[in-house]
């Protein structure tokens, strides 16, 4: 059962006409245009930036949006059970900072001799208790999900600094090794890794009763909570799986990195343009993980692109804030429009 499905039609305007026509038609042409912008970009960076389309380069953009990716899907699940509005509705900034606490504390324990399966297993438990306490914070508190999670990444933040001491922390065993490898065209595992989670994410949030009552809890809450369904519930599971995206991602951040990282918050900025961009490649302009897939390969290939072609980083991070009031204010305005 697709999570497309929609509980009623729009009434009819004083014309006759349904009041989503003219909505409708901007959505599919901002769809479009978003995949026509996303076309030239490849083909402008593709004659301007040199070895772009290489194989060895779109290997290289795999990799590094598979972190982001990942914490792109947690981000997408908050979306779509929270409601795509950042101001009062679904939205988890703590995701690079449980990132980062996630990969120090995986990294502390392959320095302290412990074994992968114990470390990763720390590492997924840390991102699911930051994960509950968004959850209680939101649900339990009624604290804003803005200024929860808000709160939540500095105190997490603060934690990987104490953990850390603001530095590096070295891991490199097999298993990172092996994670962090390409295969024989180039691919690397972690590009694998990143289709197979959205993948399974995918097909959990489109084609099961599960999925569809979070997009009912986010867009339609009143109804959803009339129908009987565990509002409560289904916002703190959609925290801890983001949560667990968190974790997830701090794996992943130290096989890439071979080792803990200062920097996590540096990610937070891609990650939330990553997961309000995908709703702009869904059918109805909401957050969908297939979109998020295709936001993040657009997002590492335009930050890939000006790297390659030696633009200032300060350029790609107000390039990313753009796209950010971009989406919002075209999303916004359409849904006003539909209503």
């Amino acid at each position: 059962m697709s999570a497309d499905i929609q509980f009623a039609c729009p009434p009819a305007n004083a014309d006759g006409d349904a009041p989503s026509a003219k909505g409708n038609l901007a959505a599919v042409s901002l769809r479009f245009g978003s995949l026509l912008a996303f076309a030239s970009i490849l083909v402008i960076f593709s004659l301007t930036a040199p070895y772009f389309l290489t194989i060895g380069n779109i290997g290289n953009v795999l990799g590094q949006s598979t972190i982001a990716g990942v914490l792109a899907i947690g981000l997408t699940i908050v979306l779509i059970a929270g409601g795509s509005n950042v101001v009062t509705g679904g939205i988890d900034l703590s995701l690079a900072a449980n990132m980062g606490l996630s990969a120090a504390v995986y990294a502390s324990l392959i320095q302290l001799g412990y074994g992968d399966a114990i470390g990763a297993a720390a590492a997924i438990l840390t991102g699911i208790a930051i994960g509950a306490v968004n959850a209680a914070a939101v649900v339990l508190a009624g604290i804003v999900p803005l200024l929860a999670t808000l709160a939540v990444m500095n105190v997490v933040a603060g934690l990987e600094l104490v953990l850390t001491e603001n530095t590096v922390i070295p891991a490199s065993t097999d298993a990172l090794t092996a994670i962090s490898t390409s295969d024989g065209f180039g691919i690397p595992i972690l590009a694998y890794i990143l289709i197979g989670l959205t993948a399974f994410v995918a097909a959990v949030i489109q084609y099961t009763p599960l999925g569809l009552r979070l997009y009912a809890v986010g867009e339609f809450p009143d109804a959803a909570r009339a129908a009987g369904l565990p509002f409560k519930r289904l916002v703190a599971g959609a925290f801890i799986a983001s949560g667990l995206c968190g974790g997830l991602a701090g794996i992943l951040s130290v096989s890439y990195l071979s080792g803990s990282t200062t920097g996590s918050g540096e990610m937070l900025l891609p990650v939330v343009v990553t997961a309000l961009l995908g709703s702009v490649f869904s059918r109805r302009l909401v957050p969908t993980v297939t979109g998020t897939l295709i936001s993040a390969l657009f997002v590492g290939f335009l930050v890939n692109g000006f790297q390659l072609l030696n633009l200032p980083s300060t350029l790609v991070s107000g390039v990313q804030g753009l796209l950010i009031l971009i989406v919002v204010s075209a999303t916004t305005l359409l849904r006003k429009r539909k209503i």
